[in-house]
C-alpha cells in the first residue's frame, strides 16, 4: 500500500496512462481526486474505483488550460480528503504532426496551452497548499521527444513543451526543495494508449521498432513508474527527468 491515504490529482485519467494510474494508486490505497474533459469515462472509473473497495476515487471534468479548473481540483481534494499529497499533471495532447513551416498558428497555441501552460497552472495552484502543509510531490508526465536528441520530425510544437516541462520542473523543483515539495517529470516512450496509435497495428509496429527492447509499454508500466516518483520511496529525488522510455532516448543518441 504504497499510497495508503495520500490524497492523489490525476489529470487526463479518463484513458490511456491516466486510467492505469487511477487504478493502480487506487489498488495502492490512495484517495482520488480524478480529472479530464470527459465525464462519462470520468463518472465510470471513479465508481469502478470506489466499488474496488481498496481507494477512494472523486471526480470533476473540466479543461486543463483553464485556472479555475486546476483550482477547483486541488479545492476538491481538501474538502473531501482535507490534503493533497500529490499530483500526477498527466494530461496533453500530440497535435497534427507537421512541418513547423506548415503548423498553423492555431495548432501550435493549442498544443503549448494543453501540454505546457496546464502544467504551469497545476503547479501554481498545487504549490501553495502543499507549501503550506510541508509535504508534497508533484510529477508532469513530459517525455523522451523533449529530452536530449529525442527529438522527432514532424513533432516541433510537442516536442517544445515538453521540453518546456522539464525546464518548468526543474526550476520549481530548485525553488521548493526546501519546503518539502518533490518535483519531478517522467519522460514515457512510445506507450500503448488511444494517443499512442492503440487499434492501429502499423503504427504500433514501427513505434515499437524503435525502441531497442522491441516494443512499446502498456500503460500500467509507465504507472507504475509514476507511483515510485509519487511515493515515499522516491523521498530524496527532486528534480528528476526520470526516462521510462524503453531505452529510446539511449538508441536516437
Amino acid at each position: 500500500m504504497e499510497l495508503h491515504g495520500k490524497t492523489i490529482i490525476v489529470t487526463g485519467a479518463s484513458s490511456g496512462i491516466g486510467a492505469a494510474a487511477a487504478r493502480l494508486f487506487a489498488a495502492e490505497g490512495a484517495n482520488l481526486v480524478l480529472g479530464a474533459r470527459r465525464n462519462t469515462e470520468l463518472d465510470e472509473l471513479a465508481a469502478e474505483i470506489v466499488q474496488g473497495g481498496v481507494g477512494a476515487a472523486v471526480h470533476l471534468s473540466g479543461d486543463v488550460k483553464d485556472e479555475a479548473y486546476a483550482l477547483a481540483l486541488v479545492e476538491l481534494a481538501i474538502e473531501r480528503y482535507g490534503a493533497l499529497d500529490g499530483a500526477f499533471n498527466n494530461a496533453g495532447i500530440v497535435g497534427d504532426m507537421l512541418p513547423a513551416t506548415d503548423m498553423p498558428l492555431a495548432i501550435w497555441n493549442e498544443v503549448i496551452a494543453v501540454n505546457l501552460t496546464s502544467a504551469f497552472l497545476a503547479a501554481k495552484v498545487q504549490i501553495p497548499i502543499m507549501k503550506k502543509q510541508g509535504f508534497g510531490s508533484i510529477v508532469f508526465t513530459s517525455s523522451f521527444v523533449g529530452f536530449s536528441n529525442g527529438g522527432l520530425a514532424g513533432m516541433g510544437a510537442y516536442a517544445a513543451t515538453k521540453a518546456g516541462q522539464i525546464g518548468l520542473m526543474r526550476s520549481l523543483a530548485s525553488e521548493h526543495a526546501a519546503d518539502g515539495i518533490r518535483i519531478n517529470a517522467l519522460l514515457p516512450g512510445g506507450t500503448i494508449t488511444p494517443a499512442g496509435g492503440q487499434g492501429n497495428a502499423a503504427v504500433l509496429d514501427f513505434v515499437a521498432s524503435l525502441h531497442p527492447m522491441k516494443r512499446m509499454a502498456e500503460a500500467r508500466e509507465i504507472a507504475q513508474a509514476a507511483l515510485f516518483l509519487l511515493s515515499d520511496r522516491s523521498s530524496f529525488v527532486t528534480g528528476s527527468p526520470m526516462l521510462a522510455d524503453g531505452g529510446i532516448s539511449v538508441r536516437l543518441v
